[in-house]
């Protein structure tokens, strides 16, 4: 398995190797010895899996989680294909609303973890397009938070508003500012210390 820091300090992208036979193709998204030597420590505990599936043209986030407590995610896609974007909403990190994307599914097997703190979306490619996450803590609505992922601040590599399928909460969000100056936004500094606990292995 390959792997690469991308721009969002703290986030990897992880490329497994393909096995295709006259059946179809084999692949291991997910490998403890390039986690640990990418992270440099074990995935943390999975508390909960998620599994989303959406149409072609969904554009799902830009998400993150309060913290504390906050949550670490390992996504992939197990079917379809989907441009996933990783956004920096640390305040004080040193790449605060940076962002990257990675394009994945399909001949193109890819998983990214996203560190405490980080906003996850993405934009569905094709029909039946499933995403699959492995989360460090269970899901508590009153936890969740979200940006808009048209925010021209960060100008995402996403179509506009009329063009994707969004949800209300989505289409609604605030802005990155206007996140940050409700005091909603996760800080760099915690966001390590969360990180620097005791992991136990998944």
């Amino acid at each position: 398995m390959e792997y690469r820091e991308l721009k969002v300090k703290g986030a990897f992208e992880f490329v497994p190797r393909v096995f295709p036979d006259a059946r179809g193709q084999f692949t291991a998204p997910l490998q403890r010895s390039a986690f640990v030597a990418a992270v440099g420590h074990p995935l943390p505990a999975v508390a909960q899996t998620n599994c989303s599936t959406s149409r072609r043209g969904t554009l799902r986030g830009i998400h993150f989680t309060r913290t504390p407590p906050g949550v670490t995610k390992y996504v992939s896609c197990a079917y379809g294909r989907a441009v996933d974007l990783v956004v920096d909403l640390r305040v004080g990190s040193p790449t605060f609303m940076e962002w990257d994307a990675v394009t994945m599914g399909g001949t193109q097997p890819r998983a990214v973890y996203f560190p405490i703190g980080v906003g996850h979306a993405f934009l569905a490619l094709e029909d039946d397009t499933v995403m699959s996450y492995l989360v460090s803590e269970e899901y508590v609505p009153e936890h969740e938070h979200s940006v808009s992922p048209f925010d021209p601040a960060l100008d995402l590599p996403v179509p506009g508003r009329g063009q994707v399928v969004v949800s209300e909460r989505d289409a609604g969000a605030p802005t990155v500012a206007e996140a940050e100056k409700a005091g909603m936004l996760p800080d760099y500094r915690t966001c390590l210390e969360l990180g620097r606990e005791p992991h136990r292995e998944a």
